[in-house]
């Protein structure tokens, strides 16, 4: 049997990583490539990184420094130390084999120079705009692996040269998975002065509607019930009808979110379930929340990043909205979607934060009553206007600070999710519970976990669950037939 080459994927960060590894892992296939079980007997790594915190740099430089190791003794170097590689010493017994490791993603973006110097690890970078080249890296890890004997197509430096243009690849769902991400906008324009994704993921650019619609029905041959669609601001969005479209005839988020509801009943699609991410809420339309209204398809759940409650830190911020803006946008939304669910992210600790200002920010999440949110602190990031600013919060201030929202959070979840126990609720079955194999697990439209006792026959599908009791922030309940 002839040997193929395995790899091996590491991702962190955002769900539009998640989808831009699935896409990568789509051209591996296409090789003949397989996924091996762990990165010690693979050759080749692939870590797709994140660099919006610094925590997840963090993490990955130790990584890197692990890989080291495990290149070493893949390598057979004597110098090699086996620590918890034995999987790796035992793949090498009788000769070394050795392993490639690409990095790309944010971190391959902002710190390219300094990986390369630092990390001689890393044979390949790979810019956010730059991932076309994808086959270029496939070529070149073939030939130095003895896989096929070509002229290498990558800079001996590794550095993959960067696109013009960024280009939207297909994404096919796994095998068995019924969930998946469809990327329809790449990069942002609204540059907050605390985030570093402008500087990596660029302008905005949106994808064509014929190609999310061809994707869609790809999706649905592979029996797909649910599709997250994704970019850094989808409410943003605007696209062509088709790449060669020169109508000018430009297709707004809720002109697109129409026509995808609209092609997903005309094609019965398996498809039940759209859901979008990220938004921000000075792009949020009164369209896109009466087209969310009045389709069953488009899930009732926004997740709305306030970020803050103050208006002087919201200015700082460079938000372009309001605390009263905000609160009006709320109120529109439920007016018109009573049913919907809201989960926000929240920030303390900005440069200039004061307890006045966090008062703020508890007075706006104590009139909304969030569902959930991600709360963090600022974490200042190189580059962006808020690092250098005056007035940085101390770290144990901050600390401080954050633990105050999170309690106020949490009993405010408890309080909106256990309005719905004794309900009825529609729910997409899509795993098996790792904690009781006896249970499914489940989401509803308000993206909402659900336990419950099932055939794992209805994996897949959608069923009603009456909802009989709340266990943190999962539901615990029964299949009604």
């Amino acid at each position: 049997m002839e040997k193929t080459v395995t790899y091996f994927f590491e991702t962190y960060g955002c769900q539009m990583n998640i989808a831009e590894s699935a896409a990568a892992e789509q051209k591996f296939l296409a090789r003949g490539w397989k996924r091996a079980e762990n990165p010690d007997t693979a050759d080749f790594i692939l870590i797709n990184t994140c660099s919006v915190r610094a925590t997840a740099e963090n993490r990955i430089f130790g990584r890197l420094g692990w890989y080291t190791g495990l290149k070493a003794v893949r390598e057979r170097k004597p110098d090699a130390k086996y620590r918890s590689m034995e999987v790796a010493a035992e793949y090498v017994k009788d000769g070394a084999k050795p392993i490639k490791v690409a990095v790309m993603g944010c971190m391959a973006e902002r710190l390219m120079k300094s990986l390369k110097r630092d990390y001689p690890v890393v044979d390949f970078l790979i810019g956010t705009t730059a991932k076309e080249h994808m086959d270029d890296v496939i070529d070149d890890v073939e030939s130095a692996l003895g896989f096929k004997h070509q002229e290498r197509k990558v800079g001996k430096d590794g550095i993959v040269t960067e696109d013009p243009v960024y280009t939207f690849s297909p994404i096919s769902a796994e095998e068995n998975a019924f969930s998946t991400f469809v990327p329809i906008m790449q990069g942002c324009n609204n540059f907050c002065t605390y985030c570093i994704v402008p500087y990596l993921r660029g302008r905005e650019v949106s994808r064509p509607v014929d190609e999310i619609l061809s994707e869609l029905d790809e999706l649905k041959k592979r029996g797909v019930c649910e599709i997250m669609l994704l970019g850094q601001n989808v409410n943003s969005y605007h696209g062509k009808m088709s790449k060669d479209d020169e109508s000018g005839k430009i297709v707004d988020f809720p002109e697109l979110m129409q026509i995808i509801a609209d092609h997903i009943k005309k094609t019965d699609s398996t498809i039940g379930w759209v859901r979008f991410d990220s938004s921000h809420p000075k792009d949020l339309s009164d369209d896109l929340i009466d087209v969310i209204a009045k389709n069953d398809v488009l899930c009732k759940h926004i997740h709305l990043a306030v970020q803050h409650g103050s208006d002087r830190i919201l200015k700082s911020m460079n938000r372009h909205y309001t605390k009263a803006d905000y609160l009006s946008l709320v109120e529109r939304i439920r007016a018109k979607i009573p049913e919907s669910s809201m989960t926000t992210d929240v920030m303390v600790g900005f440069p200039g934060e004061t307890d006045e200002d966090v008062d703020e920010l508890l007075d706006l999440m104590e009139k909304v009553q969030f569902e959930s949110s991600f709360m963090y602190y600022f974490n200042p990031r190189e580059g962006t206007p808020a690092a250098s600013m005056a007035n940085q919060v101390p770290m144990d201030v901050k600390k401080k600070r954050l633990q105050r929202i999170i309690d106020f959070q949490l009993s405010v979840t408890q309080k909106e999710m256990g309005k719905h126990v004794g309900e009825t609720v529609k729910v997409l079955a899509d795993k098996q519970s790792r904690d009781n194999p006896e249970e499914i697990l489940g989401k509803t439209t308000r993206d909402e976990r659900v336990a419950f006792k099932c055939d794992p026959s209805k994996i897949g599908s959608f069923v009603n669950v009456r909802l009989t009791s709340l266990n943190g922030n999962t539901f615990k309940g029964e299949l009604v037939e």
